[in-house]
């Protein structure tokens, strides 16, 4: 018995995945007898029936299946070596892993990571959206240099700076007649068909409470508990609201929106590792996400 060659186990992977000795030859660039060719000499050199042909098709045997198994354990430890190659290559030129709540996903961080990028533009970045919770874990742990969260953390492993996001503001499908209006205040959405925030978040409890200090139930007609899914909401017409602006990025050039009176604060807060080795490129990174916020209250 001889050891097989690599382009044998290639094309083992490839009839198998395939079903057929055409488009495995098809996927490995060469001609069908060459692919036919290939399976023959693994079979001979393995002395193993890989394959047994039915309708047409090429079915592997168990023994085949067996084989292919753990052809595609070793490569898929080649693969990650070639990612862990590329990891260090990316080190080399400096590598950000950003985390941020889906609220501030869309526009907001883009325009953040814009700006980054013009003054690094050979860092790599990684960016993930997760929820507080999640983060908050992956930064103690070292998993992200910075993420962007709801809720400030005490650790002596973190730390914490916050985010000021400029006042609420309310959000109005384009031709609303509340536009009409250069502010609004809680008795204009009396009986307005309104989107709500999920009962259970940041932005929910601030809204009730300013509408039920001044007596006012707005109509809900409903309620998303995303960011993302409230502007678009909106913009489609089905109701107004009142959030942070930061948050509606993700529709403004399909919405109306006015100052809201009085004044509703929502705040985030930063959170990075302690001495992270990438603390100048996360603090670059932080300095951009508080200009954008500054640009959206100006």
């Amino acid at each position: 018995m001889r050891d097989p060659s690599l382009r044998q186990l290639e094309a083992l992977i490839a009839v198998v995945e395939s079903g057929t000795v055409s488009r495995a030859a098809d996927i490995l660039r060469i001609s069908q007898p060459a692919a036919s060719k290939l399976i023959q000499e693994l079979e001979a050199d393995t002395g193993l029936e890989l394959f047994e042909r039915e309708s047409g098709r090429l079915v592997p045997t168990e023994r085949g299946m067996r084989l292919y198994e753990e052809v595609e354990r070793v490569f898929g430890g080649v693969r990650q070596l070639a990612r862990a190659v590329e990891a260090i290559r990316r080190e080399d030129r400096g590598h950000l892993v950003i985390g941020t709540l889906p609220a501030l996903s869309g526009p907001f961080v883009s325009r953040a990571l814009a700006a980054f990028h013009r003054r690094h533009p050979d860092v790599f970045v990684s960016l993930e959206s997760r929820s507080s919770q999640f983060l908050m874990e992956a930064v103690l742990l070292r998993r992200l240099d910075a993420a962007l969260v709801i809720n400030a953390v005490e650790h002596p492993s973190i730390e914490t700076e916050r985010l000021e996001s400029p006042p609420a503001i309310a959000a109005l499908p384009r031709g609303h007649a509340l536009t009409a209006k250069p502010v609004l205040r809680p008795e204009d959405f009396h009986n307005q068909p309104f989107i709500a925030f999920g009962v259970t978040g940041m932005m929910r409890r601030r809204t009730d409470d300013v509408f039920e200090a001044h007596g006012v139930r707005p109509n809900i007609v409903i309620e998303a508990t995303t960011a993302p899914n409230v502007a678009e909401l909106v913009a489609a017409g089905l109701g107004v609201t009142v959030a942070d602006p930061l948050s509606m990025a993700f529709a403004a050039d399909r919405l109306e929106t006015r100052p809201f009176e009085p004044v509703v604060t929502f705040e985030y807060n930063i959170l990075r590792p302690v001495r992270a080795r990438n603390s100048a490129l996360a603090a670059a990174f932080i300095e951009e996400v508080h200009n954008q916020a500054r640009a959206v209250g100006a």
